[in-house]
Formats: C-alpha cells, structure tokens, sequence
C-alpha cells in the first residue's frame, strides 16, 4: 500500500471519528435541552444542520457509528414532535419542524441511521413525525416538502412502512394527498444503493399494522403460508427459532464452588493442622461448619439456577403451520417470519404471533403477565401513543410459551428464537454474571489479613523460642495452636445463622427472601429503584376532582374505597379555590385554623332534592359511558370488589358516590343502552348511545354520551352547558335537553377552550388522569329508525360497523362523535399508600436515594413523586425527572456523569430500566430494584438486589429476583433494608468479639513468649475458654435487636472492609484490655507483688478466670460498637443473658468441681482472686465507655458532614 493511499485512508479515519465526536456532544445536548437555560434547541439543530451541510451532504460520509446513529434517531423524533398553541388550535414549533427536516437529510444521507429507523415501530413514527400537521394549509412549504421527501423513503425503503395512510389519521388523509400530488414531482428522489436481495420485514410486534397489509410484507396468505422454498432463506436470514441454551452447571461442580470460598480453604486448613495435632474433637467441630456452609451454599446456588431451568422448560417442540398450501407438523425451531400457525385449544404458542385470525380465541398469559385469567384476542390493530405496549394490552398478538384456553384462530409468525419476549428474557437472564455479594467480598478480604497475620505470628513465636532455647517441635506446637486461634472457627457458622435469622424476620414483615447473602446486601443499598403502580401508589384508580363547564369545582372524599356508603362529593366554593387552594400550591404558609374553616368544602348530600345540574349531568356520563362495575364478593365475607378496566371503576365510584350510579339511571329514569363504540388509542375515545323517553311530553330520544383524551373530546364538541346559576328553580333535565329558557346550550368559544385548558394542565400537574365529558341528545323523529329488540345492544367492536345494523352510525348519523356537548372534567387518582411518604423520608434519614421508574407521563410521576418526598423542588438532588426518550439519547457514560442524578423516570421501557441499574452500578451504587413483569426479570437479575412483587409479579420475575414482596409495599423494602443493616450490624459486632476475644489470647501468649515466662494456659484451657466464651455469645450478638438510630446513619460502601479504622481500632484496644489485665494478674501472682506468691497451676487458673470472665463481659458491651452501656443496658437481649449466665456456670463447675477441674487442668480461685477479677472487669468498662465516647464523636461528625453534601 503506497504511504500517500495510507495517509488518506488515516485521514479518512480521523475526519470520521471528529464527526462522529460532535454529533454525540450534540445528542447529549439534545438531552434535557427544554429545561436548559444556557442552551437552547435551536442551538443544539443550528449544531447539527453544520455538520449536515458541510461535512456529511452530498454522500461525503455515507457510514457512522449505528449506537450513535440510534441515540441521534431518538432525539430528533423526541424533539420533531413538540407543537403549540391551545387544544384546538396546536402547530408544531419551528425547532421541531428543523428537528423534521434533519430526519429526512440524516435518512437520506447515513445508511446506519436508515437501520435505526427501520427499527422503529410504526407507532413511534407515527406519533413522532405528525404528517397530518406538517400537511395542513397553514404549514410552511419547505416543511410540506420534506414530508412528502420522507413519505416517500419511509415507503419505498422499508417493507414495514410501505402504505403511507398508516402513519396519517383517517380524517387527516385528504390534506397529505394534497400536499403529495403538489410535491412528488418537485421532490428530488434520494438514489440508494442497490439492495443484496429482497428486503424483510424486521421482527416485531407489529401490532399497530393492519392484518392484509401484514400478510403482503411477509409475502405470504392465509391459506397458502409460505413456500417450503423460501424457509432455508428466511433461517438464514432470521435463525433457528430456538431460546438460548443457559449454562448447566453439575451438581458436583456446584458444591466444589462453595468449597473455593476463601474461609472454607482456611477452614480445611485449620481441620488438617488440627488433626495433625491429634485434636479430634477441634478438627470435628471445623468440619461441622465446613459442612453446613457448604449445604447452605449449595442450596442457594441450585434455586438461583431454577430461574434457567424455568425459562428453558417454555419452549415448544412442535407447531402446526401453513406451507404450500397444505397444513403441516414441523419442528418449532424450523418457524419462520411468515409463517402461518395453526392454534387450537390447548396448545402451546411456539413463537410470537400477530394475531390474523380469531373465533373467540383466549390466551392464558400468566407466565408473562402474572394474570390467571385468559385474555380473548383480535386481529383489530391497536394505536398507541407509547414506543412499548404493555404485554397485557397486546391483544392482537400471541407469546412463545403462552397457551391457547379456548378457541381456535390463526396467528402470523413475527418474532423467533432470542426476539420473542421470552426468548430476550431467557438471554438477558442467562448471560448475567454472577456477582459476589458485598458480604461475600468483605469476609473474604477479611479472610487474606487473617491469614497473613496468622502465619506471621506462627513463624515470630517459632523464631522467638529457638532463640529461648525451647525446643524447636514444642514451639512450632506453640506457634501453629496460636495460628488457628486466629481464625474465627465460627464466623461462616454464625454469619450464616445470623443471615437465616434476619430471613425470619423479613418473612414476618412480608419479605420472602431467596439468596441468603442478599439479607445483608439490601441493607448496604444506597440506591432503591421502585416502581409507581402498586408499590408507591395503592395500584387504584379513584375519583378526586370533578370541574364542570360553569367553572365549578368538587371533590371527593375517600376516592378509592370501593364501598358506595363510604366518601360523598364536596363543592369548593370560588372563595376556597382562590384561598386555599391556591394559597397552598404557591405559598409555603398555611391558612390559620379559623380561616380553614370558615372556607370549609361544603359536603353535597347524596339524597339532595336539588343537585347541582352540571355535577349530575357529568355524573351521568361517568356511570352511563362505562362498562365496568362495583359489587359485593360473597366469598370474600362481602367485601366490595371492582370488575372491568381500573379507569371506568373510578369513573363507576365518582357516579356511585355522588348518589347517580348507573342503576338510577337505568331504573328509575328508564334508560336503555342501545349502542356502543369502545374506546381506542387512535380516537381516544368512548361513545355509548342511550335511548331514553324522560316523560308524556317528551317525545322519544336518545343520548349519546362521550368521554375520552380532552383535547380530543373538544375538537368534537361543538356547545358547552350553560352556567344556569341566576335560575331559580332548575332541574338536571331541564339543562340536558334545554327545556326552559335559558338552559340553551351556548357554542363554544375560544376564551373557553382556554378555561378548559387551564383546568386539564392544572389537574395533570397534580397527578391526576383526566378525562372530558361530553354528550349530545337526539330526537329519534329527526331520523327515521327501526328499533331493535329491546335486549339487543350493537356494539361496534372493529370499527367497521355492518351497515344493516339499525344501531350502526352508519344508519344513523346522528349516532356519530360530533356536534357533542361539553360537560366538564373529571380528575382521576391512583393515590400513594399510606405509610410510603413516611418510608421515603426514613430513606432520605438512612441516606438512601429513591428514584421512581413508572411507564406513567412524567407530570403524573412527578406530581405524585412530589407528594410523597421523592422529588423535593428545594433540594437540587432531588428535583429532576426524565423521560425514557430522554435516557435513550445518552450513552451508558453519559448516564453516570447526570448531576444530579434523576429521582422519576417516566415513560421508561423495559430496556432503560436495564440501562439505569448499570449506570447506578457504574457509579459505585448498591442498587436495589423492583419489578412485575417478565420484562422486569433482566433488571431485577442485573441489580445487587433483585426485589419481586408477590401479588402481581410473574413466576419468572420471582425466580430471578433476591427478595419477593408479599404485600407489593415499598414500606416493606425498607423494613427489609432495616433488617438488612441489622444484619450486618450483628455479623460486625460478633466479628469485633471473637476477633478481640482470640487476640486477647494470642496478645496474652505471645507476650509471655517474647519474655521468656511460662505460659498462662495449657491447650485445654485454651480449648475451655474458646468453647464456653466465644461461641454461646457471639451467637446471641447474631440476634441483637437493631439498635434505634440504624436508620438515620449514612449507608456503608460496598468497597469499604467489614472493619473500617474505628471498628479496628475498638478490636485492638479491646483485645489489649483483655490480654495485659490478665497478664498483670498472672505476672504479680507468680512474683509475689500483690498479696501471698501462688503456685504456678493456681496462677494458671486464675489468669484463666480472669481473662473468661473479662470475655463473658465483653460480650455486653459488644452489643453496641458506640453506646454506653449504661445507656443499652444489659437486660435487652435476653439471649445473650442467658448465654453469658450458662458459659459463667460452665465456668465455675471447671474451677471449683473436682475432677472436672482436674481434668481441665484448673485450681479454685479464692476469694481475693475474685476482687482482683472484678477490679480488672471495672478498668475494662472504663476503657470501653472511653473508646465509644470517642467513637460517637467521630461517628456524628462523619453523618453530620455526608448529610450536608
């Protein structure tokens, strides 16, 4: 290669990496640009039309990076779909017209940024480029022409996009075909290299497609399927329709990795040193705990790999397909996009389906979505306003793995192998790694010093008495005893059976707990990922606001009691909302009490012989335009429960406890529900007709009552009900079908509009799901009709009515969503439980950051966020929120380098939970995360807590999760992180005894060594004192209560070591205490200092005493690293009363019982012997309320200075 080809080659190379460099800064940029305010959008466009125009137009640089050309995709679509104005009257901003523009240059001139669009469903594109607006009459005409530029590479370059009318409403066709005749021959059709083939559809849902055009992208028919021709192709081109094989450890292999835990090798060491000693009982006892930690270990590993074994098992052997016109058996890994299944009753879905034909087919989905019951499926395509469709509202599509429960119908393969939903749940899960627990870390860690230090102590006592002139196989008996007493025999054994006790009481506050390590891990977290629904919120819609066209307010009391006798409706009077209300939404001070309650709601009785007539009349339309209902569940002792869709419930509870449920209506008032139109995204709305003969003077009428998105309620409405409030006497009747003066229905008006306006954005900013109301009254002689029968109810189901039906809209225009009547707004709430904003709080005390993950809108998510303290706008930690499309611009280091960090994630998917867990990890988090869905599994395997729901959570989501929640409460994932920390807290506490309590004997030992005395105890004195002194109160520290401050202290770094400086320093002071007190005893006695020279054995036995009763003490003031004794008492774990109580008794029958205390090689201690103990017990108390003294100090000082940051 000639140098001049590779300089040019290298330059090249160069300018593309500085291209591909001012993109991604203008992609980050792009993120959260709205609320920048030293940048703004039209910068950020202005940055991005340089780099289009003199560096990438022209074909100047065909090819970028794709994860760059993916996240510029997303911004661009994100930014292009801004508009204003009022709701009837919105444009779409100048920048988001640029960001269009740029879409269609970048889709002409970049070929990985064409892969990214042809990524994108047709939902995300339809609700991101907004055709219909970008081709109204008052649109510019450059704009006009870049639409036409994009209609016409979206159609000719993608086979999923090909039919134009499907990303344009119905009634908004007519201007595009306008606008297209106009630009398609002045348009410069971009030339694109040739394709390698025929281009295929991508996997996906498709579930916003229509079934004919479905059949035409695959190239295949319902009565032909594919050709067999065509199948090695498409495998090629798709692959094997096959889950990934997870990896299947042997039963063998999992019990040698728990015998590689470090401790466990030290363990094995000190069994065989032990053996070597002849120590048969010692070596026993170490293989006993070997033993148990190894069967518990074992035991955790083979339920964390159930969740493998569970996903596997869901896949399906054999499918009954279409090919060649004949119906086939093949083998399911050989399915192919295209390929037409065959469903009947009981079988297993081999794939994920669009669904292209249907009699009365169910689905059971419980394995995907945790619902039992079956769900009917249509082959109606479904408009969305969000990038992912939740599984459960898929009802044009069937899952691998599901099962059909009823029916029979024919299904459009779309998705195979590691596409399927479970098949992308099954690779996530099976390609974690496996993490060691911060518990596991530390101990391990701990285990290496340990180690170290006992083989350094091994080789000084070995050196120290040779150069004594001892004899060399007496020392090294010396040094090896020593070098085991280093090593906490019990730690793996206590640790162990302080985790299982902690297991027992989370399951006592509902937390079932799977992974034992994951006991002490939640209670390290310092990051809890939660979800809205459910967990923060009761997981209920209720009523909470009602305002109606005469610019009146009420509310509700008790919104989501179920009970019609529980809660009523409230009028705020003009005087409240002015003083109040908005006193309390832009004033940090409060009304006084006789204010409050001069300006008391007043409470509307449900009984009222005069009602407000607007409440009635929207009242009405929330009980009559509903298909949902409330009622007594006999098997559950009466207790109400509601049935059907969770927002007409609510809207069944405001008519309920207002006095006007839908019986009222339909009993006392004689109406008849004669037709329906059910509600879907692309409308957003519902319509019921009602036919209804008021009285002898009315002729017959029928009213047809609409409720749906209030933008697109007002553009069918026409009128407003009139404010009747100078009329005396009026009736609800008298409003709705205008039968008095002045109750004539007045036209709308702009400055109302703009009323109605406020009041949604007002609602929406508190949290609240609203809803407009509207109806229209038709008299049935202004079209001449045949009346079905009396028990029949047309119901159009497909949106395409059959034009015989009398009830159709087709037979009776009257019957359309048009010329309606605007009522009002109904404002409806799934409101925090109760306990969540007192457990937020005890986070933000425990140092703990919540952040809320919702697929809600982001106002919604932030109102209630804000309500319950998980955004406080006063905090600048804790006042961001972004959306999903927002997370989806930046990379994964992007994401760590936020500050602040956001507290709400709305409108997030499955994938960005996944990306949120990582950067959290990233930036040295322990993150807790919780989740439902089967989609939530990779997350919640992903975090170093995986947290489950027990209610509404998948079996699949549990079996990957650490911690299942048995109520769905997020107050008990802190109740749990309490437990956890008490956990740790107990594991430290008898880590610091036992360490002390041995080194105090070591200390003592090699203190006497180095000076050439001798030795204090034998080996079974030794032996003595560590089985009545170490084990019974180190295990009753393993069930200490929790200390009362353990949640107001900062969170523990996972990096820190199970011992930081402090608890070191308080094991060192501690073990020296123990060692040169009994040492002075012993020293003094043997030498005559302080009263008659004892002989050696009696010195021996009371250097004994006193050092076992110093350890027995220490075990009370180990309870608390730093409180006073006299502050804790002695009396608060009973365990470690009764333990230190036995080991003193123990202790006493082997001085002063004879023949046991000969055997252990022991001598009474007198009466002197004991004042002398209980003087060194007093010097040992002063020295330790010393140390914690010090050690609070220290302690406050640290929290005092992390709270401030």
């Amino acid at each position: 290669m000639s140098r001049d080809l590779t300089l040019e080659l290298q330059s090249i190379r160069d300018g593309k990496a500085s291209i591909e460099h001012q993109i991604d800064i203008h992609v980050n940029d792009l993120f959260g640009v709205k609320h920048n305010l030293q940048l703004s959008l039209e910068d950020v466009l202005a940055g991005l039309r340089y780099v289009m125009d003199y560096r990438l137009k022209g074909g100047r640089l065909p090819n970028l990076d794709l994860d760059l050309m993916k996240r510029l995709c997303e911004g661009l679509l994100l930014n292009m779909a801004y508009s204003e104005g009022g709701l009837l009257k919105r444009r779409m901003t100048p920048e988001a017209n640029e960001a269009f523009i740029l879409f269609g240059e970048f889709l002409e001139e970049v070929e990985e940024f064409r892969i990214a669009v042809g990524e994108k469903s047709l939902s995300d594109l339809y609700n991101a480029l907004k055709i219909h607006r970008r081709c109204r009459k008052d649109a510019d005409s450059e704009v006009k022409q870049a639409a036409v530029a994009i209609i016409y590479m979206l159609t000719e370059w993608f086979p999923q996009f090909s039919d134009w009318h499907e990303l344009v409403k119905d009634d908004e066709q007519s201007d595009v075909e306008k606008v297209i005749k106009e630009f398609t021959d002045t348009i410069k059709k971009p030339k694109m290299p040739p394709l390698q083939g025929i281009a295929l559809p991508p996997p996906s849902l498709y579930f916003d497609r229509d079934v004919t055009r479905l059949l035409k992208m695959f190239r295949t028919s319902l009565t032909d399927g594919l050709n067999s021709t065509s199948i090695e192709r498409l495998l090629e081109h798709y692959g094997p329709n096959k889950l990934p094989e997870p990896p299947k450890p042997s039963i063998l292999k999992m019990i040698f990795n728990q015998l590689k835990d470090f401790m466990v090798i030290i363990l094995l060491i000190a069994s065989i040193v032990t053996a070597a000693e002849k120590d048969f009982k010692g070596m026993g006892v170490l293989l006993f705990v070997i033993v148990l930690n190894t069967v518990i270990g074992f035991t955790q590993e083979y339920k964390a790999n159930k969740a493998l074994e569970a996903l596997q098992k869901l896949s399906v052997p054999k499918a009954q397909v279409i090919r060649d016109g004949e119906q086939i058996v093949v083998d399911s890994s050989q399915l192919v996009p295209g390929d037409i299944v065959v469903l009947e009753e009981g079988d297993a879905i081999p794939a994920d389906l669009r669904v292209v034909e249907s009699s009365r087919l169910e689905v059971i989905e419980s394995i995907l979505t945790g619902e039992s019951l079956p769900v009917s499926k249509s082959v109606k395509k479904i408009w969305t306003s969000t990038r992912h469709l939740p599984l459960g509202d898929c009802k044009g599509n069937a899952f691998m793995s599901t099962v059909v429960a009823k029916g029979r119908g024919k299904g459009l393969v779309v998705r195979t192998g590691n596409d399927t939903e479970i098949g992308k749940i099954s690779a996530a899960i099976t390609s974690a790694p496996k993490t060691i627990t911060p518990i596991q870390r530390k101990l391990a860690r701990l285990g290496i010093w340990l180690v170290i230090l006992a083989i350094f102590l091994c080789v000084l006592i070995i050196i120290i008495g040779v150069l004594y002139h001892n004899k060399l196989k007496y020392m090294i008996n010396i040094g090896i005893t020593l070098a085991v007493s280093v090593i906490p025999e019990g730690l793996v054994a206590v640790t162990t059976v302080t985790m299982a006790v902690g297991v027992r009481r989370m399951a006592r506050r509902s937390a079932i707990v799977r992974t034992l390590p994951s006991v002490e891990t939640l209670g390290s977290v310092t990051v809890i990922c939660s979800d809205k629904t459910g967990t923060l919120t009761e997981g209920k819609m209720g009523p909470s606001e009602l305002w109606t066209a005469d610019d009146s307010l009420y509310s509700f009391t008790e919104p989501t009691s179920l009970d019609p006798n529980r809660g009523g409706i409230s009028f705020l009077s003009q005087e409240y909302r002015q003083k109040v209300l908005r006193k309390s939404q832009t004033s940090s001070q409060s009304l006084d009490l006789s204010e409050k309650l001069a300006l008391k709601p007043q409470e509307i009785p449900k009984n009222s012989s005069n009602p407000p007539t607007h409440m009635v009349a929207a009242l009405m339309v929330s009980s009559l335009c509903n298909n949902s209902s409330v009622t007594k569940d006999d098997e559950k002792d009466g207790e109400w429960k509601g049935i059907g869709d969770p927002t007409e419930v609510a809207l069944v509870l405001a008519a309920q406890k207002g006095g006007f449920a839908k019986s009222y209506w339909e009993k006392e008032h004689g109406f008849t529900k004669v037709y329906e139109k059910p509600f879907d995204s692309e409308r957003k709305l519902m319509s019921v007709v009602y036919k209804f003969t008021p009285s002898e003077r009315l002729k017959q009428t029928h009213l047809v009552l609409a409720k749906g998105a209030p933008e697109e309620l007002l553009r069918k409405c026409t009128h407003r009900l009139p404010n009747v409030g100078s009329l005396k006497i009026v009736e609800p009747f008298d409003v709705i079908f205008e039968r008095k003066d002045g109750c004539r229905h007045e036209e709308l008006n702009d400055d109302f509009v703009d009323l109605v306006s406020e009041q949604s954005s007002r609602m929406a900013s508190q949290g609240l799901r609203v809803l407009g109301l509207a109806f229209k009254s038709v008299s049935v002689s202004d079209f001449p009709l045949t009346a079905p029968a009396e028990d029949v109810i047309a119901v159009d189901n497909n949106n395409e009515p059959e034009e015989n039906s009398p009830s159709s809209p087709n037979a009776n225009p009257l019957f359309a969503e048009d010329n309606l009547t605007f009522v009002g707004l109904i404002g409806l709430i799934d409101p925090p439980k109760k306990a969540v904003a007192e457990s937020v709080d005890k986070c933000k005390k425990a140092g703990i950051k919540v952040v809320m993950i919702t697929g809600d809108h982001v106002a919604t998510a932030t109102a209630i966020a804000t309500d319950i303290g998980i955004i406080d706008p006063d905090v600048p930690n804790m006042n961001r929120a972004i959306r999903g499309a927002e997370l989806a611009l930046l990379s994964d280091e992007a994401i760590t380098e936020l500050d602040p960090f956001p507290s709400v994630f709305a409108r997030v998917s499955p994938d960005n939970k996944l990306k949120i867990v990582k950067a959290l990890k990233k930036m040295g988090n322990s993150v807790a995360m919780t989740g439902d869905g089967v989609n939530d599994a990779p997350a919640i395997k992903a975090a170093d807590v995986g947290v489950a729901m027990g209610i509404s959570g998948t079996e699949i989501t549990k079996q990957a999760a650490d911690i299942v929640l048995a109520n769905d409460d997020f107050s008990t994932i802190v109740a749990a992180v309490e437990e956890g920390r008490q956990v740790f807290d107990n594991i430290l506490k008898f880590i610091v005894y036992l360490l002390s309590c041995n080194g105090a004997e070591i200390v003592l030992m090699l203190i006497c060594t180095a000076i050439n005395i001798p030795l204090p105890f034998s080996t079974i004195m030794i032996l003595w004192a560590n089985i009545i002194a170490d084990v019974p109160p180190a295990i009753s520290l393993g069930v200490e209560p929790a200390e009362k401050d353990i949640m107001q202290r900062k969170p523990r770094s996972p990096d820190a070591p199970v011992l930081d400086k402090f608890a070191t320093t308080i094991l060192l002071v501690q073990a020296f205490t123990m060692a040169l007190l009994p040492f002075g005893i012993y020293i003094l006695s043997i030498y005559d200092k302080i009263g008659p020279k004892m002989a050696q054995e009696d010195a021996m036995s009371l250097a004994f005493t006193t050092l076992t009763t110093m350890q027995l003490l220490q075990g009370f003031l180990s309870r608390t690293l730093y409180e006073s004794i006299f502050k804790t008492g002695i009396l608060g774990n009973k365990w470690m009363v009764g333990s230190v109580l036995g080991s003193i008794l123990a202790m006493l029958v082997g001085v002063y019982v004879p023949g046991i205390n000969n055997w252990l090689e022991l001598k009474p201690v007198p009466a002197i012997g004991w004042v002398k103990i209980l003087i060194c017990c007093a010097i040992q108390i002063a020295v330790s309320e010393i140390g914690k003294t010090f050690g609070r100090r220290i302690r406050d000082s640290k929290n005092k200075s992390y709270y401030n940051d």
